[in-house]
């Protein structure tokens, strides 16, 4: 047994001194044959470390432009959130009357007609009632809530159960000057075409953004046109 194992080792040995062999053969001769046709190597070796050097080149500026870029985007988002933020402060310092009414400017601002606003309690839930530029009626809740509250689904199911049923909307808009529906609001105001409206949609509304950009235009009441009442 012990035999059989020095025999294996000095198999392995041999196997390995004749593999190091022949690699400092077919070193030599390859070292020999560049230098035997050097004029014909060298251009190709050139190329090939050109080559190489120019990818690599490529490579480091397409990184530092993608993460130049990158860094861009975030700056402008940051900026643009910033921006929203400074316009929802004056936003914030209003009461809910005055918010309402503030909502119906952007409104008329927007191109719709025949907007009021109730600025009353017992509205059901139809806080300011319009038209839209193509026809459709809009009707508003709003809710000036503290920016870290939630809508909760009590309140929107209050505004689900009046906003079509009792004041015949074709868009109904819940907005809010909070940051957040919570699941199962935002889950039935999806299920009931409701436009869920929270304060980053609204301080993007605020800076300028149009009305018919932030209401989807694909939803139940995009294809009934109706005429404003006299």
């Amino acid at each position: 047994m012990a035999a059989r194992r020095r025999r294996r080792r000095f198999l392995k040995k041999r196997t390995r001194r004749q593999l190091q062999i022949w690699g400092a053969v077919a070193a030599l001769v390859a070292v020999v044959w560049v230098a035997g046709h050097w004029s014909v190597v060298w251009p190709a070796l050139v190329a090939v470390l050109a080559a190489a050097v120019v990818g690599g080149a490529g490579w480091v500026l397409w990184r530092a432009h993608h993460h130049a870029v990158g860094q861009d985007r975030a700056w402008r988002a940051q900026e643009e959130a910033r921006a929203r933020e400074l316009s929802m402060a004056e936003v914030d310092a209003l009461s809910w009357q005055e918010f309402e009414k503030y909502i119906a400017q952007l409104c008329r601002r927007d191109g719709c007609t025949k907007v009021v606003v109730s600025g009353k309690s017992g509205d059901l839930g139809a806080d300011v009632v319009g038209y839209l530029a193509d026809g459709r009626k809009l009707v508003v809740q709003c809710k000036k809530y503290a920016p870290h509250r939630s809508v909760s689904s009590q309140d929107m199911q209050k505004f689900v159960g009046t906003a079509r049923l009792e004041h015949g909307a074709d868009v109904a808009l819940f907005v809010t000057t909070c940051r957040s529906f919570t699941r199962d609001a935002l889950g039935l105001a999806l299920r009931q075409d409701i436009v869920a409206m929270h304060r980053d949609l609204l301080g993007a509304w605020v800076k300028g953004a149009s009305l018919e950009t932030l209401i989807p235009l694909n939803g139940r009441g995009a294809g009934r046109r109706r005429r404003p009442s006299a």
